[in-house]
């Protein structure tokens, strides 16, 4: 590809110096850099690569990108200099561009909310496979580019990543491609180059106020989705929001004049309407009411807001193309999501779920729904609050368990570089003193209410759900909630009764 072309993307760029041979690479990161690399200076949360400039010529960068003046050394080597207002802008632009754009071949369905990504996601991805072979998935949990799948590192991956990851997909035969879209990555300009179909909005509650200082800063960084398939020239592009969520209904009402609109939820105006049947420990059921006409639905997943979740991806994939008779029939047949609502064990008439809630609204969904389907039993609640994230969050996050639990255990969740005795300190005041109890060793809080659970109880350990590791702040360990529950019952005698039991230690 010649420098023309590539750099035709960046209508704002001020180019100075010429490129008489094409590309050998286009890149963020100055260590990949080879002679004639095009080097993309990107300035991120905790290095600027504007600083890596002179390294990256003397690696053989024959282009720069970046957001500062061309200076007259650079000049004066023969480098191609591209000025951008914006190089997070300009990368996202370039790697599409530079992998042909990858994504007009692709359906692409983006999620963004603070709850409900992944299991939307997956859901979604799983119809996709189910109607048209392959498809592809982005998010917190793995990547899959139709050939081959891999643990993710980031919800959603960096321009680079992103674009080759969307390029290997429709190599790979890829018909369409679900993708969570985190906050951050909208506010960095991560999927800039990726033309959406289809937009999905969960729903907006306090998370990641330390990133983004307020709730009104969030929503705008979620919209820019929006705003970005409002603005291209996607085919067809649609919006498919909650307006069940308060701020659903507000953007719903914003995006109208706009661009096509699609809503999913309770409410009596919403396109894809959901009146509940069922919920219990085997599934739910609702009826759809859409288009005039009325649909059963029938899902695996359990609970309220995991219908909220089915109503959303069935309410995606018919915008995306998809019959919606095909799309309830594949929903019915739809996988376990890892450590979403996950039933890890059922020994003894104990149930025990292992969920990644760690907010306070998706931790009352989770802990409500606890409720309702343990009728006859109590409900433990095994939780903590990750380090150096939105600290505002931890006592309403104990105020969410203590809401429909009957014993909460404190705990650690990911503590970083914080003290996890800190951390729990701050749940505490969240938490009615009769309900409250401290066990910071993770493993050790879990155990406790496995061995203090009797017949009929729930129990649900929050926050971490699929993830297999625990950071604290001189090493990462690895750690999984499930695995301690499956220990657990391995080291119980053989005649199946419980190791004497104890109650949860008090606060210190």
């Amino acid at each position: 590809m010649n420098s023309k072309q590539l750099f035709s993307v960046l209508p704002e760029a001020v180019i100075i110096g010429k490129l008489r041979k094409p590309l050998t690479l286009l890149t963020d990161d100055s260590r990949r850099v080879i002679p004639g690399s095009c080097f993309v200076a990107v300035k991120g949360t905790q290095f600027d690569g504007h600083s890596a400039i002179d390294g990256a010529i003397q690696a053989g960068a024959v282009a720069i990108v970046a957001q500062t003046p061309c200076p007259a050394t650079a000049e004066e080597a023969g480098i191609c200099w591209v000025q951008v207002p914006d190089s997070h802008l300009a990368d996202g632009l370039l790697m599409s561009a530079w992998h042909n754009l990858p994504s007009r071949e692709l359906v692409l369905l983006g999620v963004t909310g603070t709850n409900g990504k992944t299991t939307i996601s997956y859901l979604t991805n799983a119809i996709f496979r189910a109607t048209w072979q392959r498809a592809g998935l982005i998010g917190t949990i793995m990547y899959d580019d139709g050939a081959r799948r891999q643990p993710s590192h980031n919800t959603t991956p960096g321009c680079a990543e992103l674009q080759s990851m969307l390029a290997d997909m429709v190599s790979n035969g890829c018909r369409a491609c679900a993708m969570e879209v985190s906050s951050h990555a909208l506010h960095q300009q991560r999927t800039a180059g990726c033309e959406f179909r289809v937009g999905i909005f969960t729903n907006l509650t306090q998370d990641h106020l330390d990133y983004h200082g307020t709730m009104e800063e969030y929503y705008q960084s979620k919209k820019q989705l929006f705003t970005g398939m409002a603005a291209s020239s996607t085919p067809k592009a649609t919006a498919v929001i909650n307006i069940d969520d308060e701020y659903g209904r507000r953007l719903a009402d914003e995006l109208r004049p706009f661009m096509r609109v699609r809503t999913f939820g309770t409410a009596k105006d919403a396109d894809f309407r959901a009146e509940p049947r069922l919920i219990s420990l085997k599934g739910s059921q609702y009826e759809l009411h859409y288009q005039g006409k009325t649909y059963l639905v029938r899902t695996p997943l359990i609970g309220e807001f995991n219908l909220s979740n089915s109503l959303a991806a069935l309410a995606g994939v018919v915008a995306a193309g998809i019959n919606i008779r095909d799309a309830i029939t594949c929903l019915a047949q739809s996988p376990q999501v890892p450590g979403r609502m996950e039933l890890v064990s059922s020994v003894n008439n104990v149930q025990c779920f292992v969920d990644y809630a760690h907010t306070p609204d998706a931790v009352e969904n989770v802990c409500r729904t606890m409720k309702q389907l343990c009728r006859q039993g109590r409900v433990f609640t095994v939780f903590g609050c990750g380090g150096d994230r939105d600290t505002g969050k931890r006592p309403l996050m104990g105020e969410a368990a203590a809401r429909y639990s009957d014993v909460c255990i404190v705990t650690s969740d990911n503590p970083r570089s914080e003290d996890p005795e800190k951390i729990i300190d701050d749940v505490m005041p969240g938490i009615p003193k009769e309900k409250q109890h401290r066990i910071t060793d993770r493993a050790e809080a879990i155990r406790a209410a496995l061995e203090n659970a009797r017949p009929g109880d729930c129990i649900l350990i929050a926050g971490k759900g699929h993830e297999n590791y625990q950071i604290f702040a001189d090493e990462t360990i690895t750690f999984s909630d499930s695995a301690v529950v499956h220990k657990y019952y391995e080291e119980k005698n053989p005649e199946g009764r419980s190791v004497p039991s104890r109650k949860p230690e008090g606060k210190k």
